[in-house]
Order: structure tokens, then C-alpha cells, then sequence
């Protein structure tokens, strides 16, 4: 076994990985950016290295300066993560030609399998079924038109080199084709240095099961199962859950002996992830499609370490330094049912735009940062199922961080783990329920959403879902206006409480001799000015009013180690409510879910104008990639104006309203900040 390695890699994976090493006696070297100079990670290993800027392309993807601060160190070993450098096969070359072991599969399998038109044409010759599409070398936009045309629209666009949903688009008709695939090709070559993309048939309503292969040095392989990768935006999953609901023992056996004959066929050794499109044709039963391996270790390993009480990382380690698979197949078992959650900073409500910020408050539910592996009796044991393990929590940032426009949004992945299907969903509803996050946009009442959804309560999966259920999904305040300005109203109260002195006039309890006290409050919620009333009756209790809402508001403070925690009683509701204030704005917790409301100083508002709608600004830190207009256009509202990349993504601008181009403000290529002007649009 290893003594040192270095993890070539940021974040959660880069805690994750040295977690395990940690317990197995394997010192850490951790490398980091100058964005990063502060990261979870460094702190999470035992020396650190600085390796340059915060851009990947100045850092992370600089592979001589890791295997510089490899050696200077004296790691034997890289341990690659996942995205960045793990399916690079120059990179494996050069750890092995610097004399430095590469803990993922050998160059020659990253190299057949990381082409995704080269692995189809492989698995074809294999007799791995395949969805009918284009995987040929001919590039040219015309010809690939033609492609797309013969095999049938609608058809998926996808990075050869490509993966997480990058550099894929999904196009319906024929006359979206090129501009689909002009966005595609800056989108790969942006990611991964290439712009050769694929054409394949878009199946209809399909499931993404991915089958988790494991191959060693010594001809060994095996796999561990499935994972129903189904929920998806953007082709990115938000949800994955193992095993897959519905397998039935004989097609999961038919995925994984095809799974593990993939592997072997390009001697693959390590942990990697074959994918699969599952179909569930009217006449029942399922047919399934080689999609693509992932040479790596992926962002959902947690839930088929949980089901089978393995550490993946451990047996990387072990595979690597050259140990046989710790089990055979059929000593391998599944243990109940585990959920992923996927916590990323975003707004799903406005097509899931990447979020930036502070995490003010990073508080997760009681939770443990790595399950352990269970004995290994147990695991062999045909008994019964595993007890359901504790909340696992997989971050890479502490409260206090900031999430920067430079690396992925994802902040958190919770895991959950339950004898049945039913026990984890439960599970992973409540894990959500205690989550709070203040700084920035997450998605996680999205994802409350989601579990809670019929299709997915029900296991009505396919990847589009989100879709489907949009009507549940997006938009969905389960808090509601009343509970919302009494809980503001509260918290304003106790803050007044809080500072009152021993001297009876300090007091702000309402008292005056005669009359009535009332107390105005003006918020802002859901976008509509709210005005509330608070009357101070006699025998001490308080009257609150708005709109058509009326009634006897109390409350009382909890004890809590940061914010405010109060029982909340108003209109027949008692919820337990938790609220932070940042500035003006509200943000409340309880288990019906999260919102926010902003409590206004008119003071501070008085003479402010209504903004110009005639700007457009950029809603994140970013570069411009393109403009798709011209001054002096005219445009209609809705219409693609311009193409911003962050995050690793593309992201179009639209216009807000008719009118047209006065004047562009930037050029293609160039950095912007959070709420620069782009252009400008006069209106009528």
C-alpha cells in the first residue's frame, strides 16, 4: 500500500478521497488555487501545494505542475477525483512516465473508452447493443445535418470527449440543428479541447441505469450493481438512487455480465461506470443501449457504497497498488435502498441559473461525512438486510465559503439509506428539511419537490421527468404568504426583545396608558408588496393584519445556536420555524419547506426609480461568448440576444421586451461581473 499520494483534484471528491486514505494510514497532499488557497480540501489533507490561478486552465488542468508538487513531496501516487484530469490520457502516460502511479485504469482503455465514437464503434463489434446514431470522424456541419436528418428527428448532439452534460443538446427539428450544434462544439471544445460530437437517435421517455464495474491487475472484474440515474436537468442528474426500481435479477445480470464484458475489452482496471439508455417498449418488459463508460470514479459512487457496505475508494487504493479485488461476484449483495441529492447553487425557478456567493449560513442535517465499510461477513451474508445506515453528507465547503464562477455549483451531495424504497424517500425528505442554506440560490426545495413528486414517489422514471412534472416542480411556495409575515413579524419582535434592558422604558412591549398601539411593517413577497398591521391589545396579545388575513399571532423563542428558533402559532398553524436575516430580506425554514420575504425600510427606499427596463445585465460572473444581434436591431421579446459561459455551461440571454438594439457594451470574449450591462434595448 501507498504511504503518500496526492489527489489531483478540488472539493467534495478531494475530502472524500482523503477521508479514506486517512483511515487506511495514507498521508495526503492536496493541490489548490488561488481561489482555493482557503478550501476544505486543503485543510482535509496533510500538506498542500499551490499550483496556479483560479481558472481550471491555470490550475487543475496544469498536469506537469501536479506531478512537480507529486514528486517535490514525495507522493507515490495520483489520485485523479473525478472531472478536471481523470479520463486523460496523456496525463495517466505522464504519471507513469514521471514514475508515479495513476489510481484510475490503464492510458489505453481512458483513450478507447474517453472517445465516445470510439467506444461505440468498439462495443458494436463486441455485439453490446447501441442506440442508432452517427459516430463517425466526418465533422462537417453539413454532413452532420444530413445525419441527423436520415436517422429522425428528435436527436441528441453530444461531446465525443465529452461528459456531464456538456457539450449536449437535445434538438426537435430540423432548422434547430445548426445553431444546437454550433453551441455544442463551443461548449467541447471549451470543456475537453475537442469539438468532435456524435448524433444519436433521442429515445423516447428513456432511463439511464449505469452498471458500477470494478477491474484489477490480476484479470479480476466484477460489477457492483446499478444506479437509476433517470432525473436529470440540462443532462445533468439532480437524483440518483440503488438499486433501480423495477430491475428484475435476470436484466440486472444481463447489464452487468455485459457491463464487466465492456470492461475487459479494453483491460480495464479501477473503478469505472458503463452507461446504459433503458427502454420500456409498450409491450413491456426492457430493452437497454450502451451509451458510454466513464473511466473514473463517479459523483454517485455514495449510493452503491451504501447498498453494498463498500469503500470504492478503498478498493481504488488497493487495485492500484497492485492487491486483487478484495470479493468475487458472488460474494457481492445488495443492502437495502440508497437515495444521492445532488445540493447545487442555483435557481431552478429561472432555468436552473448558476448561483454565486457567500455561504452565510451552511447548516446540514446531523450527519456523518463517510460510511465506514461494513465487515466483511456481513456484506457476504445472505441474511438479513444491512440496518439503515445514518444521513451521509458529501461537501466540500464550510460555512463561510464562497462559491465562486471558476469550478462546478454542486455544494453538497446528501445520501440516504433505508431498508426499502419507501424508508429512504422519507428519509431523504427530512434530510432536505433540515438543510439550511443563506448566502445564495440552491435548489434544495426543488429537490424537496422532486422526491415528493408522484413520478418519482411512485418510480415513474425517465429523464424527462423534470419536465413532466413541471407543474409541481417549479414555482412552488409550500410556506405560503401568511406563515411567511408572521414568522418576519416574529423574528423582528424577539430581536426587540433581545436588546431590551433592565430600565422599564427600554421595554418595546406596545404598553401606553390609553389606546391602541399599531405597528405598520411593509414587505415585499413573491415579487408583491405585502402591508401588515400589528395591534397591541390590552391583556398583552397581538393582533396581526394583512390583506385579508387576521388574527392573534404568538410565538415563542427556542433555544438556538445561530439565528432565530421560535414556535410560531398564527391562523391555526404552529410550525416550529427557523429564520436568519440578511439585510432586509427574511430567509425562514420549517418543515413545510424554505422562502424568504424582505421587510422594507421605506427610509432607506425613498426616492429610488423603477428600474430601466431598457438594460440587460448579466445575471453571474462570466465571459461572453457571443452576440446574436447587432445595434440597431429590432428584437422581440424572448429572443436570443447573446450567449454567456459560466460554470462550465452556456447560458442564453434573452430579451425581456420588444424593442431595439441600441448598443452592445462588450465584446466576444470578454469577463463580466454580476449585474454588468450587456446592452442596451430601447422600448416603446
Amino acid at each position: 500500500m501507498f504511504n503518500k499520494i496526492l489527489i489531483a483534484n478540488r472539493g467534495e471528491i478531494a475530502c472524500r478521497v482523503a477521508a479514506t486514505a486517512r483511515r487506511m494510514g495514507v498521508r495526503t497532499v492536496a493541490v489548490y488555487s488561488d481561489a482555493d488557497a482557503s478550501a476544505k480540501h486543503v485543510a482535509a489533507c496533510d500538506e498542500a501545494v499551490h499550483i496556479g490561478g483560479s481558472a481550471p486552465k491555470d490550475s487543475y488542468l496544469q498536469w506537469q505542475r501536479i506531478l512537480d508538487a507529486a514528486k517535490a513531496t514525495g507522493a507515490q501516487a495520483i489520485h485523479p477525483g473525478y472531472g478536471f484530469l481523470s479520463e486523460n490520457e496523456a496525463f495517466a502516460n505522464a504519471c507513469a512516465e514521471a514514475g508515479l502511479v495513476f489510481i484510475g485504469p490503464p492510458a489505453s482503455a481512458i483513450l478507447a473508452m474517453g472517445l465516445k465514437a470510439e467506444s461505440k464503434r468498439l462495443m458494436e463489434s463486441a455485439g453490446v447493443p447501441l442506440v442508432p446514431g452517427y459516430h463517425g470522424a466526418d465533422q462537417d456541419p453539413h454532413m452532420l445535418q444530413h445525419e441527423a436528418d436520415r436517422i429522425g428527428y428528435p436527436v441528441l448532439i453530444k461531446a465525443s470527449a465529452g461528459g456531464g452534460g456538456k457539450g449536449m443538446r437535445a434538438v426537435e427539428k430540423a432548422e434547430d440543428f445548426a445553431a444546437a450544434l454550433a453551441s455544442c462544439k463551443r461548449e467541447a471544445i471549451n470543456s475537453f479541447g475537442s469539438d468532435a460530437v456524435l448524433v444519436e437517435k433521442y429515445a423516447q421517455r428513456p432511463r439511464h441505469i449505469e452498471i458500477q464495474v470494478f477491474g484489477d491487475t490480476h484479470g479480476n472484474c466484477v460489477y457492483l450493481f446499478e444506479r437509476d440515474c433517470s432525473v436529470q436537468r440540462r443532462h445533468q442528474k439532480v437524483l440518483e438512487e440503488a438499486p433501480a426500481p423495477g430491475m428484475t435479477p435476470e436484466l440486472r445480470q444481463q447489464m452487468g455480465l455485459a457491463a464487466v464484458a465492456a470492461a475487459r475489452a479494453v483491460n480495464y482496471v479501477g473503478a469505472g461506470t458503463v452507461e446504459f439508455i433503458v427502454e420500456q417498449p409498450p409491450e413491456g418488459g426492457m430493452r437497454f443501449y450502451f451509451m458510454e463508460m466513464n473511466t473514473r470514479l463517479q459523483v454517485e459512487h455514495p449510493v452503491t457504497e451504501a447498498i453494498t457496505g463498500l469503500d470504492l475508494v478503498e478498493w481504488q487504493l488497493r487495485v492500484a497498488s497492485g492487491e486483487p479485488l478484495p470479493l468475487k461476484q458472488e460474494d457481492l449483495r445488495i443492502h437495502g435502498h440508497a437515495i444521492e441529492a445532488r445540493i447545487c447553487a442555483e435557481t431552478p425557478d429561472n432555468q436552473f441559473l448558476p448561483a454565486t456567493g457567500r455561504l452565510d449560513v451552511y447548516r446540514l442535517p446531523a450527519s456523518i461525512e463517510f460510511l465506514p465499510p461494513l465487515p466483511l461477513g456481513e456484506v457476504r451474508g445472505a441474511g438479513s438486510p444491512a440496518a439503515p445506515q445514518p444521513v451521509r453528507v458529501d461537501s466540500g465547503v464550510r460555512e463561510g465559503d464562497a462559491i465562486s464562477p471558476f469550478y462546478d455549483s454542486m455544494v453538497a451531495k446528501l445520501i440516504v439509506h433505508g431498508r426499502t424504497r419507501a424508508e429512504a424517500l422519507a428519509k431523504m425528505d427530512a434530510a432536505l428539511a433540515q438543510t439550511r442554506i443563506v448566502g445564495l440560490s440552491t435548489n434544495v426545495q426543488f429537490l424537496r419537490h422532486v422526491v415528493a413528486s408522484p413520478s418519482f414517489a411512485q418510480a415513474n422514471l425517465d429523464t424527462a421527468l423534470i419536465p413532466r412534472e413541471a407543474g409541481v416542480l417549479f414555482h412552488q411556495d409550500k410556506v405560503g404568504l401568511n406563515l411567511a409575515v408572521a414568522a418576519a413579524v416574529a423574528q423582528t419582535l424577539l430581536a426587540e426583545r433581545a436588546s431590551e434592558g433592565k430600565d422599564p422604558f427600554s421595554r418595546r412591549d406596545g404598553w401606553r396608558p390609553f389606546g391602541l398601539t399599531v405597528r405598520r411593517f411593509d414587505f415585499e413577497y413573491l415579487g408583491e408588496p405585502v402591508q401588515a398591521s400589528l395591534t397591541y391589545l390590552h391583556d398583552g396579545a397581538l393582533q396581526l393584519a394583512f390583506g385579508e388575513a387576521s388574527g392573534l399571532l404568538a410565538f415563542d423563542a427556542l433555544p438556538a445556536d445561530n439565528g432565530t428558533l421560535m414556535d410560531l402559532r398564527f391562523l391555526g398553524q404552529r410550525q416550529t420555524v427557523q429564520t436568519w436575516q440578511r439585510d432586509e430580506i427574511v430567509h425562514i425554514f420549517c418543515d413545510l419547506g424554505a422562502t424568504q420575504i424582505t421587510e422594507l425600510d421605506a427610509l432607506a427606499h425613498a426616492g429610488e426609480a423603477a428600474a430601466d427596463v431598457g438594460r440587460l445585465t448579466a445575471p453571474m460572473p462570466g465571459k461572453v461568448v457571443s452576440f446574436a444581434v447587432q445595434a440597431g436591431d429590432v428584437v422581440k421579446k424572448g429572443q436570443p440576444l447573446a450567449v454567456m459561459e459560466a460554470m462550465k455551461m452556456e447560458h442564453t440571454i434573452a430579451a425581456p421586451a420588444d424593442g431595439t438594439v441600441a448598443e452592445l457594451l462588450y465584446a466576444p470574449g470578454d469577463q463580466v461581473a454580476e449585474g454588468a450591462e450587456l446592452l442596451k434595448i430601447q422600448t416603446a
